[in-house]
This record gives structure tokens, sequence and C-alpha cells, in this order.
């Protein structure tokens, strides 16, 4: 007779599923994603296949969707447990300085490059396009909606419109009266860390939607508009690509290496998860938990990487609200036939500076596209000529976000001696779906500690 079989170990490790095994490395799919949205999108316009060009407008939109979903909530308890973290992180106000400090400097340098290759280059000249060609926009942005707008008439309105300025401004108000109440206030910051654990979780799904979403996106952009848009755009989107190449490839690992002592090309090999997946969601608030867990990796302390991370999705945007406004400022100029003065460029950098939170980490830069030329004086029907070529920037300029909110960091924990330089030295790149099982295990563990 034979002996019975043992047990299995309810603690050992379980196998990974097949299906999760079998699945391609996540910037494999990305790249799928790609490559089949830019043939659907091609195939449903030459033949005017109309279901297909709907079919991709849907899965493009339902991705998007998602996203503004957990835009709201996620920035609001972001932004607020971030402000509480600060309890535990000493000199916070001064980190916190040096954080706004180096984003203001880096911000200063990204629109000097930007003027300087659009004076370069006069990326409105022989378009083609005329003022005719351009139409208002449905919404604009101004220096007093801006500042009126940070305050909002009630609680629900700014959630329900996705006005994601004032979701800061209350949740700011919220985490600082928190700090300022100490331990009465336990319990509130309890419940908020718990509620952006489980939007970031949330969140983590709707990522590993990415693919998909890049399909869609893609697919739709080229059905809508097709290659010959390129040609009249074609100085203006090479600027753009080059100017947030040289601050992604050359102002960034410029500082990492003199600023702040360390390997830039090991800041690009753990940080690649997160600029690819901001090229392709468009969306620094959605690639919010991604970044926050490459800054980790790359050894700043979690309690200031939860504080300076969520900051600058919402407010460092390099490319959205540095390069991109002083280029489509001086070619808005240039089809509308005005002559800009040194005081108008000057302009041009005091906004990109100062109005970078008007961007708020959505997808596209419309509203501070409005903000520069309203304070330049420049026909908003400008707004309309950039509208159309507005998805293909979008991903290059996102990127070049994401990078900077995951740079400064870095750069700012070097300088205050308290960035784990063996971590940074070791970091690596990883998958999507991997760091999401290793939360799961990770929370896991105190149940079973506690079992």
């Amino acid at each position: 007779m034979s002996s019975p079989s043992p047990a299995p170990d309810a603690s050992a490790p379980k196998a990974p599923r097949r299906a999760l095994a079998a699945l391609p490395p996540f910037w494999a799919q990305i790249l799928l994603g790609l490559v089949l949205g830019v043939l659907f999108g091609w195939i449903a316009r030459n033949w005017n296949v109309d279901w297909l060009g709907r079919t991709l407008d849907e899965i493009g939109g339902t991705f998007v969707q998602l996203l503004r979903l957990a835009v709201g909530p996620l920035v609001f308890f972001a932004i607020a447990v971030s402000i509480t973290n600060l309890r535990n992180v000493s000199n916070a106000a001064r980190l916190a300085g040096r954080t706004l400090l180096w984003f203001l400097v880096t911000s200063l340098v990204a629109v000097a490059i930007g003027l300087t290759i659009g004076l370069l280059t006069n990326p409105g000249e022989g378009t083609g396009l005329t003022p005719a060609d351009g139409a208002r926009p449905e919404s604009e942005g101004s220096w007093l909606d801006f500042l009126t707008g940070m305050i909002p008439t009630s609680v629900v309105t700014p959630f329900a419109d996705l006005e994601v300025l004032q979701i800061v401004f209350l949740a700011a108000v919220t985490g600082i009266a928190a700090l300022r109440m100490g331990e009465r206030a336990a319990p509130l910051i309890t419940f908020g860390e718990t509620a952006l654990a489980l939007l970031q979780k949330v969140l983590w799904w709707i990522i590993r939607l990415a693919p998909l979403g890049t399909l869609g996106l893609i697919g739709r952009a080229i059905n809508e508009y097709g290659w010959d848009l390129l040609g009249d755009y074609a100085t203006f989107t090479l600027d753009v690509y080059i100017g947030c190449a040289l601050v992604l490839f050359g102002v960034y690992p410029l500082l990492l290496r003199v600023v702040a002592g360390v390997d830039p090309l090991r800041f690009f090999r753990a940080a690649w998860p997160a600029i690819q997946l901001a090229f392709v969601s468009r969306s620094s608030v959605g690639t919010l938990p991604v970044t926050q867990k490459v800054t980790e990796r790359l050894g700043v302390p979690r309690e200031y990487a939860s504080f300076a991370v969520p900051f600058g999705a919402t407010t460092k945007m390099d490319g959205c609200a540095a390069i991109y406004p002083s280029l489509a400022a001086i070619f808005v100029a240039e089809i509308f036939d005005v002559s800009l003065g040194i005081q108008d460029y000057v302009l041009i950098v005091f906004v990109s500076v100062i109005g970078s939170a008007a961007t708020a980490g959505l997808t596209g830069a419309t509203v501070m596209t409005t903000l520069t030329l309203t304070t330049l004086g420049l026909p908003l029907e400008g707004v309309g000529l950039l509208l159309a070529i507005d998805p293909i920037l979008d991903m290059m300029r996102t990127a070049t976000n994401v990078a900077g909110q995951a740079a400064v960091p870095v750069i700012v924990a070097a300088r205050e001696r308290i960035l784990d330089r063996d971590a940074y030295d070791t970091a690596t790149s990883f998958e999507i779906g991997e760091v999401a099982r290793e939360d799961d295990a990770r929370e896991r563990e105190p149940a079973k500690a506690g079992a």
C-alpha cells in the first residue's frame, strides 16, 4: 500500500500563472499596440472602414476615460497624504523649498531651450497655414481664471468637472490642516493612506491596459488626421521633439552627473518604465504610481518621494508648460504675422515658469497654451491650429514631464545627503506586472504575520 502523499505546504511560494508568464514584456506589448494602432488607423482612413474607426475611437476614449475617473480622487489623496508624510521627514520645509526651487530652475532652462529652437527655425514660416485655418478653443485660460479658479465654489464641483487645480487646493488645505491637528488627525491620515493605496491599486489595473489604449489612441489619431497633416507641421513637430529630447537626454543627465553626482545611465535604466508609460498614456497623473516606484527604487526615501512625486505630477511640466508653449507662441505669431519683442519673450518665460500648475498633469496642454497666448495678446484662434497635431506632440511632452518628476527628487535627495547611493547604483528596470505582484505580496505579509 502506497504511503499518502504529503499535504502541500501553504507557505511555499506559488508557481506563477502560465497566462502571466506567457505574456511578452510590457514594453513589447506597448510597441505592438503602437504598430497595430498605426496599421489599423491607416486601414480605417484609406479604405473608409467606419466600424474600425469607431472601434479605435471607443478603445482610445475608454482608456482615457478610465484614467480621468481615477485622476480626481488620486490627486486629492496623493497631495494630502504627501503633505502629511512630511511629518516623518526631518527638514521637511527645507526639502519642499529645494524641490520647488529645482522645479523652477529646470523649467527656466527648458523654456530657454524652446525659445532658442523657435527663434532659430521659425516653425510657422512656409507651412501653408493661414489664420483662417484656426479656431478659438472651447475653453481658455487667463491669469484671472488661474488665480481665482483655484478656489472651488463647492467641494463636489472640482471632482465632477475634473478641475485639477481646485482639487490640488482642497488637498493642500486638508493636508496642512491635518498636520496642524497632530495626533487628533491620525485616524483621518490613516484613512487617507488606505484610500490612496486602494486608488493606486485600481490605477495599476488601468495601467495594464495601456497597450490597448495605445492601439486605440494612435489608431484614432491616424484615422482622423492622416499623415498629410505632418507636412504642414513638420518643423514645429521636429522642434517640439528636439526640444524635449535636449531636456530629457541633455539637461537632466547633466544635472544628475554634475549636481547629484550620480550615473545618468543608471537613472534612465531604472526610469524607463515610467517614461515609456508616460509616452503612450499622455498623463503624468496616470503614470504617478510608476513614477513613484521608480523614484523609490532609485534610492529616494519613501517619505520624501511620496511628497515630491505627486507634487511634481501636478506642477512639474517641462514639456507641456515650458518647451511647448514657447514654441507654440512663436508658431502662432508667425502664422498671424505678429512681431514678438524682447518683452514678449520675457513674458513667455514668466508664464512658463510660474503658470505650469495650470496643466495639472492631464493629457494635453491647451489651458497652458491659451494662458500664454492671452498674456502675449496673440489670437486664441491659434490654438485651433495646434489641436490637430497635439496627440503626436503630447507623447514626447509627457515623457519629458515624467522624467523630470523623477529626476528632481533624485537631485534634491543627493544634495541633502538622504539618497541611498547603494540602491541607486543597483537600480534596474522592472515589469509593470512584476511590481504589481510585489505590492500584492507585501500587502499580504502583515496579514500573515498577524495570523
